[in-house]
């Protein structure tokens, strides 16, 4: 594959051979980001654990201390009061049949779905369209709910929701570069903290392989084994 001529220049910066405090490595990627838009600080942790076994499933959310620095669009699928409940409490659409119809025609211009209880039975049957885009409401991660003002407003405050993916890594965006250095730290440090709070009882050996930073446009960095050990300490 062809190099251009920004990631040449980048990667004579950066050595990708050292391993990163969580403050030198987001320092790195701002310095480095040359792109005519703002990066987002995108982060990888790479799992001890097989997630075909459903015991060792690293799944949850994590309200990010800064939010993560974009708007999200928010579909509640509800009925009746609840659905001007959701509107009134931020969210971007609202409704039941209707939002059903549209999901079935390949509609599905929001970030994250949230529905009420009484709903998951219709909205369960779009789960090969929603599930792939991981879109559909679960329980664990608090989008299946009566609440749904107070699910709306966790997640426009910078809630997200994570889960392992088949390769036993775990993907999240943290923020955006244009952060201040210490506001992306304190994102980073509650993901991973979450991350180690869900750790399965069943894993066995190191649980945390590897932890990566990386901008959209930039090279990952590699996080040191003792800042993880300083957050498993805590």
């Amino acid at each position: 594959m062809k190099v251009s001529k920004r990631v040449k220049k980048i990667r004579e910066k950066i050595e990708l051979n050292k391993e990163y405090t969580i403050e030198e490595a987001i320092k790195t990627l701002k310095e480095n980001s040359s792109v005519k838009f703002v990066e987002s600080l995108d982060c990888a942790i790479k799992l001890g654990v097989d997630p075909r076994h459903a015991d060792q499933m690293v799944r949850g959310t994590v309200s990010l201390p800064h939010g993560i620095g974009k708007q999200v669009k928010v579909l509640v699928i509800c009925k009746g009061a609840k659905v001007q409940e959701a509107l009134d409490a931020g969210a971007d659409y609202a409704g039941f049949e209707e939002y059903l119809e549209k999901i079935k025609s390949g509609w599905a211009d929001v970030d994250v779905v949230i529905a009420t209880p009484d709903s998951m039975v219709e909205l369960g049957k779009l789960g090969k369209i929603l599930g792939p885009k991981g879109l559909m409401p679960n329980p664990k991660s608090g989008t299946v709910t009566v609440d749904v003002a107070k699910a709306v407003k966790e997640v426009k405050a910078g809630k997200i929701e994570f889960r392992v993916d088949k390769s036993g890594i775990v993907h999240a965006m943290l923020g955006k570069l244009n952060f201040e250095v210490n506001q992306l730290a304190d994102n980073t440090r509650a993901f991973i903290n979450t991350i180690l709070k869900l750790k399965p009882t069943t894993a066995k050996g190191q649980y945390v392989r590897s932890l990566y930073l990386s901008s959209t446009m930039g090279p990952g960095i590699k996080i040191s084994r003792e800042e993880i050990q300083t957050q498993q300490a805590k």
